[in-house]
């Protein structure tokens, strides 16, 4: 068995003010209707109890209610008329259009607009007199105008609750798009501060070990003052990615971006520092001279050489490391090779943060890049690193 749905306390004051005002215009005896001798006068309160029960469901059930009270309207109209009762199915085709259904709220100021015209033909062709059109305009009354102004308050309504959602969607796409920046922020700080200073981490954790391992006075000292170059160029590299970090003001020059300029002096230090290790660095940079490629990819294929160099520290056999530059067709491929197996001495451990790194920087400039041990033309393993990023040449004048 299906409740009673519960009422609304809107429904509940409606119901007993309507109820309270009939039937205090009944005792009075002001009716809307000439008094009728075929009913007797307590028939008033019949229609005027139906319409105040069905206030109490002009939320819950709108349409039950709406139906319902046309019934006691036309009742009422049999009797002495109420005007408690009239007023109260107003209320009713109000709330069945704003609590209704989306089709019920579309049909109900149609249906009503039509009545009343029909109403005011009918009047007109019965009575032939131009007071009859007076039907006309209290039936639009009693029944076009609620709903009209029903159907306008639904409308801002759902115009309001379209904003809000809008407006939330708004907020949650910003939240999103601040997340990703956030993340994206997080994400090149990360490879920067790798970038950084691995190379002189694993230069450090090279030598130490080999300080550790050696006994000999000459080679320690040698070891501690690689060491010692290593720690104080990470520790100013690391002062100022701090200090651009902290800086807020805006007033501090930002850092000059490293370029494939400063490949010689890179390949230098890495040569110097694993120069114990039977490792030999060369630089093949076939790049005409004075070619000049945009800044991101000059930071990028620099980045992606520094990191291999460090990565042949960690893990290269003896044996050459080349590094080699070219420049066609508006694509710069970066390669570095070195070789592949086991090697006497210390090495450095690796987390594999550098490949994730380098793969990023390709990603950004839409370019290529393939990482891993290949066979050389001799047969022997090496490792290859070979990127290939899109790269116009400045110096070139724009088609």
């Amino acid at each position: 068995m299906t409740p009673f749905p519960r009422p609304h306390r809107d429904g509940v004051l409606l119901a007993l003010i309507g109820l309270l005002g009939g039937v205090l215009l009944w005792s009075l005896g002001l009716h809307t209707s000439a008094v009728r001798d075929l009913l007797p006068s307590w028939a008033t309160l019949v229609p005027l109890a139906v319409m105040s029960f069905l206030e109490l469901l002009r939320r819950s059930c709108p349409r039950t209610a709406l139906l319902a009270g046309t019934v006691a309207l036309i009742a009422n109209e049999f009797t002495d008329g109420n005007l408690a009762t009239i007023l109260m199915y107003t209320d009713l085709t109000y709330a069945a259009v704003v609590y209704g259904t989306p089709g019920a709220a579309r049909r109900i100021p149609v249906v009503t607009g039509l009545v009343s015209v029909a109403a005011t033909i009918a009047a007109l062709a019965w009575l032939r007199r131009p007071e009859a059109l007076l039907i006309g305009v209290v039936t639009g009354l009693v029944s076009f105008a609620p709903a009209l102004t029903g159907a306008s308050l639904r409308n801002h309504r759902e115009a309001a609750e379209a904003a809000r959602l809008r407006a939330e969607q708004t907020a949650l796409l910003a939240e999103i798009d601040r997340n990703q920046a956030i993340a994206a922020e997080r994400s090149r700080m990360a490879r920067e501060l790798h970038d950084m200073v691995a190379n002189n981490l694993s230069a450090i954790a090279i030598h130490s070990t080999a300080a550790l391992s050696i006994a000999e006075p000459k080679a320690s000292t040698d070891a501690l003052t690689v060491i010692r170059e290593n720690s104080v160029q990470g520790l100013a590299e690391m002062r100022r990615l701090i200090g651009l970090l902290r800086d807020t003001s805006g007033d501090q020059e930002p850092a000059v971006a490293p370029a494939l300029d400063g490949l010689d002096a890179l390949v230098a230090q890495v040569r110097a520092v694993g120069a114990d290790s039977g490792l030999v660095f060369a630089l093949d940079d076939r790049r005409e001279r004075g070619t000049r490629l945009p800044a991101p990819v000059e930071m990028a294929a620099y980045r992606i050489v520094q990191e291999s160099l460090t990565n042949a520290l960690k893990h290269a056999s003896p044996g050459p490391v080349t590094v080699t530059l070219a420049h066609t067709d508006h694509t710069l491929t970066v390669g570095v090779t070195s070789p592949c197996g086991e090697r006497p001495g210390p090495r450095a451990p690796g987390s594999g943060a550098g490949l994730v790194g380098m793969r990023e920087r390709v990603t950004l400039l839409d370019g290529a890049l393939e990482a891993g041990p290949v066979t050389a033309a001799d047969g022997t393993k090496i490792w290859q690193v070979r990127a290939q990023l899109p790269a116009k040449d400045d110096t070139e004048p724009d088609s």
